[in-house]
């Protein structure tokens, strides 16, 4: 943590401080950005103030004195609660606006953490509060080098596994076996372990109206067979298993058969087009040093697939922000779901995912690349594009 950097940038936007509060683990972000250990029994209140000019303080409870130890600054003891109102309104003596982990009208939920009686706590003070949303883009989801290292190795891991599961899926299909989505999941299991990877849920492997399900989950019970003429949606995401380290997330299509059907390659080219509008849309914005909203990328995205007639289709955000959790706190490619208001700025990771879901067609379409804008505003993209719908049984892999 960067103190003197965050100091800056509070200034920048006009900012007097940004309060930390946390109770119990809720708040990641401030893990995260603080560097606290949230292996250790956590059971009492605990504040730290990073004002825009001077010393850092830290209020903690009397029981729990040692929590922010680690951290830098005056640190004020509290017992009754009382006190710790007291104590608190003393640190924040001569503030008017400062930053906390509060979205208004809870628009940006991941940064929407702060509990609402403590924000009517700090407001009481005369104080007013604002999102800290901006500044959590910059110091929680800014990627160091090593992390962004961590993000390209376990990407060439996954697409690997991808091409891998692709060759099993044409194998079984040519052996005579009916492979079933429950199944290739677990072999991309084992793929994944013998890489040293780890991930919380998924990968997703959907087939046909399947695949119409953005959040499919394949179970023993609920899988369907694979066979000739279906189409396939490979989902996954994972990272190395080290501290630290970054997700990677990708979708891929595929197809059972020689020749991709010109439905099929029809909607998936709406989608790769969307796809390529809101990555084109980004670096034209920074190519000319222009700045860019994240709502404004899912509107760019979303106009391809409006205007091929299937935006009704299209149901979920343009794409998200990748960290140590794949679905991270910095800027969402997101006009749907919430508007996301925030800049999108260097040195952070977010997919591009556009879908097209149709249930009584019995088939879904989602493309999905990693995007990584360097410090000197190139817009990278971590990893091989998706052009066409790949013939399973129709490469020599």
């Amino acid at each position: 943590m960067d103190i003197s950097a965050i100091q800056k940038a509070l200034r920048d936007a006009g900012l007097d401080g940004w309060l930390f509060y946390d109770f119990h683990n809720r708040d990641a972000i401030a893990a995260r950005i603080l560097g606290m250990d949230t292996t250790h029994f956590a059971s009492r209140r605990w504040y730290y103030y990073i004002p825009a000019e001077g010393e850092p303080a830290k209020l903690v409870h009397r029981i729990e004195p040692w929590r922010c130890d680690h951290l830098p600054g005056k640190k004020h003891v509290y017992l009754p609660w009382q006190q710790q109102q007291a104590l608190l309104h003393e640190m924040l003596l001569g503030a008017k606006r400062i930053a906390m982990q509060y979205s208004p009208n809870n628009a940006i939920p991941y940064v929407s953490i702060v509990d609402a009686g403590t924000v009517e706590l700090v407001r009481s003070f005369g104080i007013e509060v604002v999102s800290s949303g901006d500044l959590v883009a910059r110091f929680e989801s800014h990627l160091s080098p090593s992390e962004l290292e961590s993000h390209r190795e376990a990407g060439e891991i996954m697409h690997d596994i991808k091409n891998e599961t692709f060759k099993e899926i044409g194998r079984r299909i040519t052996a005579g076996q009916n492979p079933r989505e429950f199944e290739i999941q677990g072999f991309m299991h084992d793929l994944m372990r013998s890489h040293s990877l780890t991930w919380n849920d998924g990968p997703i492997v959907a087939v046909n109206e399947h695949a119409a399900n953005p959040h499919f989950e394949p179970t023993e019970e609920n899988s369907l067979s694979m066979k000739k003429g279906d189409l396939v949606l490979l989902d996954l995401w994972a990272k190395l298993d080290k501290p630290g380290s970054i997700y990677y997330d990708i979708t891929w299509m595929g197809y059972i058969g020689t020749e991709i059907p010109d439905r099929v390659e029809e909607l998936f080219e709406i989608v790769r087009d969307a796809r390529d509008a809101a990555l084109d849309f980004v670096r034209e914005r920074f190519a000319e040093g222009r700045q860019v909203y994240g709502w404004e990328v899912d509107d760019a995205c979303r106009a391809v697939v409006v205007g091929n007639g299937y935006g009704d289709y299209f149901t979920h955000r343009t794409g998200h922000n990748i960290g140590v959790e794949v679905h991270g706190n910095g800027v969402h490619i997101d006009n749907l779901e919430t508007k996301e208001d925030r800049l999108i700025i260097p040195g952070t990771c977010f997919s591009i995912e556009p879908g097209i879901y149709l249930e009584k067609e019995k088939m879904g379409f989602r493309s999905e690349i990693d995007v990584f804008i360097t410090e000197e505003g190139k817009v990278d993209v971590t990893g091989p594009m998706q052009m066409n719908v790949i013939p399973i049984l129709g490469l020599d892999w």
